[in-house]
């Protein structure tokens, strides 16, 4: 016992010294968090009324990156499949900081949830024995189910595995590798679920897609390694775990698969909603091209999907996707877009018009964007607490000492 808590004062202080550079990126991180804290609290205190959220639009920005960032929780599996199933030693070198990145994906979409709704304390009507959860019936549910479940698995298995190295011990396969098999489709389920929670809602025609699913998660197959080029490229410049040129194609790879897909279930749903001329694509029209001078969407959507075409023209094109410049660009675009898409392109219209037809728009206050920056920031912040942690253990700067 003592010496697992010495284990966690040793991590504790590890996090705590850092460069000059750390040290103001870890400065700028709280600020945001306190910010964005500060911000909650009011809410808190007076309500939602500082928000732009109506009994006509009641999901605001912070389900938009709900919806997103499980995208990117679930975006890990990009790594565990091929390390763990496929035994590729570049990427098992890696695969935990991808599991911690999902730690934090899945922790800031349950943060965005508690901001959004207004009344976190009430959640406990949802947790056994004080509350009922209602399974099987309640998709809700099971989204607090898989959520939970991922989150505890992607604890689990870097933390076991962490330890054992701190320890200078060979982990013992049982203990970790049933969950990293069970985590591969529990990344899957996360997205399913949440993309079925959204679709089952038969009032609200926009999201009655069969293809909403697929398209969540070929989406979380894009944004994920956008993410990871850029969070490994700072590792590999900045600490002393290197991280191997292949892992960077294999990401490139992945990019240059997903976002045509991406792109091709983006058509099927545009043909799909304006070919037949039905009234349940007056969402649809109103996101795309507006509807009677209503179109705040507008000037969101069209860049976003101009984004996801551009980027993947680069990831396509080999000359271009081997530029440095030009593949960072297409990381940037790929995860703007999806963001766009997938967040307030998909959110905000499936509650415009209303059930009567009328038109009653969505535009996030600047207190909710300060909160959700905030919350992005504690996200951030964990992971690089986390990630520091794990980067001193890996390379055998934090290890256990001789007795």
């Amino acid at each position: 016992m003592y010496q697992y808590l010495y284990y966690w004062l040793r991590m504790l202080r590890c996090a705590a010294i850092g460069s000059r550079r750390y040290y103001a990126w870890i400065a700028f991180l709280s600020l945001g968090v306190l910010t964005g804290a500060l911000v909650f609290l009011h809410d808190l205190l007076e309500g939602l009324g500082g928000t732009n959220m109506t009994d006509h639009v009641s999901w605001g920005i912070g389900i938009a990156n709900f919806v997103y960032f499980v995208g990117v929780a679930a975006g890990a599996a990009i790594l565990v499949v091929p390390s763990y199933a496929y035994v590729r030693e570049d990427i098992k070198e890696v695969v935990l900081l991808g599991e911690l990145l999902a730690v934090s994906a899945v922790t800031v979409c349950l943060l965005f949830i508690a901001t959004d709704i207004g009344r976190p304390e009430r959640m406990w009507h949802l947790m056994p024995p004080l509350g009922i959860l209602n399974l099987p019936s309640s998709l809700l549910a099971w989204d607090v189910v898989v959520f939970s479940g991922y989150l505890a698995m992607n604890l689990h298995i870097p933390g076991y595995l962490l330890y054992k190295k701190y320890l200078g011990e060979k982990p013992s396969w049982r203990a970790y590798m049933p969950f990293v098999f069970l985590s591969m489709a529990w990344a899957v389920s996360i997205h399913t679920v949440t993309a079925f929670l959204l679709s089952g809602m038969g009032s609200r025609a926009f999201w009655n897609t069969p293809i909403l699913a697929p398209r969540f998660l070929i989406s979380a197959g894009a944004s994920g390694p956008a993410i990871l080029i850029f969070v490994f490229k700072a590792i590999d410049r900045h600490t002393n775990l290197k991280v191997k040129d292949s892992v960077f194609e294999y990401f490139k790879y992945v990019l240059r698969v997903m976002m045509p897909i991406n792109l091709f279930l983006l058509g099927c749903e545009f043909f799909w909603e304006f070919y037949t001329g039905s009234a349940h694509a007056i969402s649809a029209q109103y996101l795309y091209f507006g509807v009677d001078g209503h179109a705040s969407l507008v000037l969101w959507i069209w860049p976003a999907i101009i984004f996801n075409i551009v980027a993947t023209a680069i990831f396509l094109i080999p000359r271009m996707r081997d530029d440095p410049r030009l593949l960072y660009t297409a990381c940037l675009l790929t995860i703007m877009g999806i963001w766009i898409e997938k967040g307030m392109g998909l959110v905000f219209p499936g509650f415009i018009p209303n059930a009567w037809g009328e038109f009653f728009e969505y535009t996030p206050s600047l207190e909710e964007l300060v909160l959700n920056a905030g919350v992005m920031a504690f996200g951030a912040l964990l992971f690089t607490v986390m990630a520091k942690v794990n980067i001193a253990i890996q390379v055998g700067e934090l290890r256990k000492e001789p007795d």
